[in-house]
């Protein structure tokens, strides 16, 4: 086995990888396509360009993206640090220059004497020595036919979400646990009903909410298997109630009479910590998914740690695929980090980025992989990628709903998420400390 590592993708998760694997003395070939080749989203030479916002998300300490930046920089990330040396004002958020930003990320990995940038199109995956797969969601169509070699039927190219909230912001004062016909499995899924005059209002909004303009590429074969709710509603006042908001088989405890219409919320994870709106993957714009399905009673104050998307993105079922070290099942020389992997978000990917370099390293070395706590981000999204139990696994950011509820409930909510977070940063640094990975 070689010790020189081939990651492919220059991008958020592959500059993390290469770097967490020189600095434990080890060579990396990088490979970028550009200029060689660019996707249909990016337009410079740069590594790390953003084509789409320049935010990183929030800065504060008690938020889930604040938590992971912070658990990252403890590990020496470079697109952290990259991001406070480039930072504009941007209120509570991390955002960035974007040109300088690239050019900064660029010019660390063309800096480093164990890194070989080569600039060339990559369209197999080497099959033999350590490979750290990073090519993001946009990955050249040559690449996903070997990736789709590698894992079968199990790589998607197109992202249909519906939202998640945190199980602890559903009001059950307006909403009850059961299944249909009371088969069993109450504690699967939660209902929320709605009289007429509810549901009229919702689906008023919910037809003349403002939905996402797909760009040229995102375009066709997007709602063949997966019709937007808001498309669905178009075709008539009834259609969600004969369809994912269908009443059948369910009597609220509160009347005693089956609702006008109920919305079911499926649990997402094993924690029960959150759930999913079945049936209503969306193209609605974030803002308009909080304000029209927050007119449903039971998610009036819901948390939505996940939004709703319809967009090219190319993206494995990682627990039928991958380990919660980023690696493959049937190919543990192999890993893949980033997008790609499940996770979605800037950081979220070059936190996938850090993972796969330190466990590819750690591979070399023969050592055990690292699995971060679960009570911190980095141990969360790595359990999520590998969660078997998710039926139908999708992209997910870092959300506070990850990680466990702490021993004794905080009822003030910014109170609450400060000492997760506290909590999270304690037993981060324990556990790099304990593994000697800084």
């Amino acid at each position: 086995m070689s010790d020189r590592v081939t990651v492919i993708g220059g991008g958020f998760a592959g500059v993390e990888a290469a770097k967490q694997l020189t600095r434990r003395g080890i060579p990396v070939q990088l490979f970028e396509m550009k200029p060689v080749r660019f996707s249909p989203a990016h337009k410079s030479e740069k590594l790390c360009e953003l084509v789409c916002s320049n935010s990183f998300k929030a800065s504060r300490p008690d938020s889930a993206a604040g938590e992971l930046k912070n658990e990252m920089a403890l590990l020496g990330s470079l697109c952290v640090a990259c991001a406070k040396e480039t930072a504009v004002p941007a209120g509570g958020a991390l955002a960035v220059n974007r040109e300088d930003y690239a050019a900064a990320v660029t010019a660390a990995i063309e800096s480093d004497p164990l890194i070989e940038l080569v600039r060339e199109e990559v369209t197999e995956i080497p099959r033999e020595g350590i490979v750290v797969v990073a090519a993001g969601p946009l990955a050249s169509e040559r690449l996903s036919e070997d990736i789709t070699k590698l894992c079968g039927d199990r790589l998607s190219f197109y992202d249909a979400a519906a939202p998640i909230v945190d199980a602890e912001s559903i009001d059950m004062d307006h909403a009850f646990a059961s299944s249909r016909y009371d088969r069993g499995g109450d504690d699967d899924y939660i209902n929320c009903p709605m009289n007429k005059e509810e549901y009229e209002a919702f689906y008023d909004a919910l037809v003349s909410a403002e939905v996402v303009t797909l760009r040229d590429f995102e375009k066709g074969g997007i709602y063949e298997g997966c019709m937007p709710v808001e498309v669905m509603a178009k075709r008539g006042a009834d259609t969600l109630r004969f369809g994912p908001m269908k009443p059948v088989g369910l009597r609220d405890p509160r009347t005693g009479h089956r609702p006008w219409a109920v919305l079911q919320l499926r649990k997402e994870n094993r924690e029960g910590t959150l759930y999913n709106l079945v049936g209503f993957q969306t193209n609605l714009k974030f803002p308009e998914q909080k304000r029209v399905f927050s007119m449903i009673p039971a998610l009036k104050e819901a948390n939505f740690v996940r939004y709703g998307v319809m967009h090219r993105n190319s993206f494995l079922n990682s627990p039928a695929v991958l380990t919660s070290a980023f690696n493959m099942k049937d190919h543990p020389d192999i890993f893949f980090a980033g997008q790609i992997t499940g996770v979605e978000g800037y950081m979220e990917s070059a936190a996938a980025g850090i993972l796969a370099g330190i466990n590819a390293a750690r591979r070399i070395e023969g050592k055990a992989p690292v699995l971060f706590p679960e009570t911190t981000m980095l141990g969360a999204l790595s359990r999520y990628i590998a969660d078997d139990t998710i039926k139908n696994f999708q992209p997910m950011g870092a959300a506070l709903g990850l990680l466990p509820p702490l021993p004794d409930r905080i009822r003030d909510k910014r109170a609450r998420y400060a000492a997760i977070c506290e909590r999270g940063m304690r037993d981060a640094a324990a556990y790099i400390d304990a593994e000697k990975l800084r």
